[in-house]
């Protein structure tokens, strides 16, 4: 079977494409799902992609957290479905309550944008079965800081030097405690071309997809 991976499009999202086309380029189906959508159309996985959902208003992801179909997505996670979210994807998902902690205004107050080297810490997820120890992905945020006071399961840290934004203990990307719900600030669909210097981001694609396929034949 062919995974079918849902990409969810809010008012102001700008990677919804681009992730897209790298479930494409994994191997997988990408299926167009958006804001106001009252059901996941069956999908197998989901993508909360980056960009400005809703302006970014009020707080980064504060107002797509109520969105239709992030009733759904909560729904699907709870049973244990996996959701990516990338960036603003990631603030959409803590804001909605399904990753712990908070993403805070870069320490430089600036707009970031350059390649960052990744260290895998966890790689028994379902987002990071495919990756290797070290990955290079670009990130571009201004609110990319993650804060969590309570302990958190790391899954990506920035490498020694290569924390962009102050996060804490270098703190790239998090997921839940059942494992099923990943957020990252780097973005792994900027990555899966050669002509950009790296196809890294696409492992973390191809991860799903082996997920997905590994549950099917469980």
């Amino acid at each position: 079977m062919t995974a079918r991976v849902g990409v969810i499009t809010f008012p102001g999202t700008l990677d919804d494409v681009d992730a897209a086309r790298a479930v494409r380029l994994s191997g997988a189906e990408a299926v167009s799902l958006w804001h106001a959508d009252a059901d996941l159309k069956g999908v197998d996985a989901v993508i909360v992609p980056g960009g400005f959902s809703y302006g970014d208003y009020l707080r980064a992801g504060a107002i797509a957290r109520f969105a239709p179909v992030m009733e759904e997505v909560a729904e699907f996670a709870r049973a244990g479905g996996p959701v990516l979210g990338i960036c603003n994807g990631f603030q959409v998902l803590c804001e909605a309550g399904l990753l712990p902690g908070a993403l805070l205004p870069n320490v430089s107050l600036r707009f970031v944008c350059r390649q960052v080297e990744l260290d895998v810490v966890e790689s028994a997820t379902p987002f990071t079965l495919e990756c290797p120890p070290r990955l290079s992905i670009p990130v571009k945020h201004t609110t990319g800081r993650y804060y969590c006071p309570e302990p958190v399961r790391v899954v990506i840290r920035y490498a020694p030097r290569h924390n962009p934004n102050g996060s804490q203990d270098d703190i790239a990307g998090v997921c839940n405690e059942d494992g099923n719900v990943f957020g990252l600030m780097p973005h792994p669909e900027h990555a899966v071309d050669p002509l950009t210097g790296s196809t890294d981001g696409l492992r973390i694609f191809e991860s799903i997809r082996a997920h997905v396929e590994q549950r099917v034949l469980a």
